[in-house]
C-alpha cells in the first residue's frame, strides 16, 4: 500500500528540479552511447590510412567493425535489462556506465602498433565490450526517466532524453575534425623525415595517437556524470 502511494505521488507530481536533474544523468548516457558508436567511420578511416597503405582496408574488415560494438548492443540490452528488474536500476546502471568507460580507454590503448591484424583484433574485443555497456545504458536511461517522470510529461521527459543522441553525433564529428586537424599541425613533414631517413613505418605516431585518443574521449561525459547517477536514488517502482 504505500507503495501505490509513492507510485500515484510521482505520477501527479507537478515538474520539479529532479525530473531535470534526472533528464540531464540519463541524457549523458545516450550522449556517450551515440558518440561511441557513430566516431568508429572517420577512425576506420584513420586505420586504413594508418596501417594498410595502398592496401584496401576491405569490405568484411569495416563491416565486422561497424557491427560488433552493436552487437554487443543487442547482447547488453537483453542481459542489463534483465538484471535491471533483478539487481536494481542504479546499481545496474552503474556498472553499464564503468563498462563504458573502461572499454573507452581500452580501445584507445588497443595493444599493437605495428601490426595490423592485431590493432583490429584488440580494437574490435574492446568495442564489443563497450557495446555490452551502451546496450545496458539505452533501455535503462528509458526506464529509469519514465519511472520518475509524471504521466503528464513522461513523453516530453523522455524525447528531451534521446534527443541528446543527436548532440552526442555532432560532438562525435566535432571532437575527430578539433583532434586532426591539431596532430596534423603538429606532425607536418615527419613522414617525409622519416621516408628521407630511409625509416620502415607506417606513419607518423602522431597519426596513431590521434585516432586512439578520439575513442578515449568518448569516456570523460560518461565518467563525468558517474556521481550523479550514483546519487540518484533507486526508482520506486523495482
Amino acid at each position: 500500500m504505500p507503495a501505490l502511494k509513492v507510485l500515484s505521488a510521482l505520477d501527479v507530481a507537478r515538474i520539479q528540479w529532479y525530473h531535470f536533474k534526472a533528464i540531464i544523468v540519463a541524457g549523458m548516457g545516450l550522449f556517450t552511447d551515440a558518440y561511441d558508436l557513430f566516431c568508429i567511420a572517420p577512425i576506420m578511416k584513420m586505420i586504413g590510412h594508418i596501417y594498410y597503405h595502398k592496401d584496401s582496408i576491405g569490405t568484411a574488415v569495416l563491416s565486422t567493425s561497424y557491427a560488433i560494438a552493436l552487437l554487443g548492443t543487442a547482447l547488453g540490452q537483453l542481459i542489463f535489462g534483465y538484471l535491471g528488474d533483478r539487481v536494481g536500476r542504479r546499481r545496474v546502471y552503474g556498472l553499464c556506465l564503468m563498462i563504458m568507460v573502461l572499454s573507452s580507454f581500452g580501445c584507445g590503448f588497443s595493444v599493437c602498433t605495428t601490426r595490423r591484424s592485431c590493432v583490429i583484433a584488440s580494437l574490435g574485443f574492446f568495442r564489443f565490450v563497450l557495446g555490452l555497456g551502451i546496450g545496458g545504458d539505452y533501455p535503462l536511461s528509458a526506464t529509469i526517466m519514465s519511472e520518475f517522470a509524471n504521466k503528464r510529461s513522461r513523453g516530453t521527459f523522455i524525447a528531451a532524453v534521446f534527443s541528446m543522441q543527436g548532440l552526442g553525433i555532432l560532438m562525435s564529428s566535432a571532437v575527430t575534425m578539433a583532434v586532426c586537424e591539431a596532430f596534423k599541425n603538429a606532425g607536418k613533414g615527419s613522414l617525409e623525415k622519416m621516408r628521407a631517413a630511409g625509416e620502415e613505418t607506417f606513419a607518423p605516431w602522431e597519426s596513431d595517437i590521434a585516432w586512439r585518443l578520439i575513442l578515449m574521449i568518448g569516456a570523460l561525459p560518461a565518467a563525468l556524470t558517474f556521481y550523479w547517477r550514483m546519487l540518484m536514488p533507486e526508482t520506486a517502482r523495482i
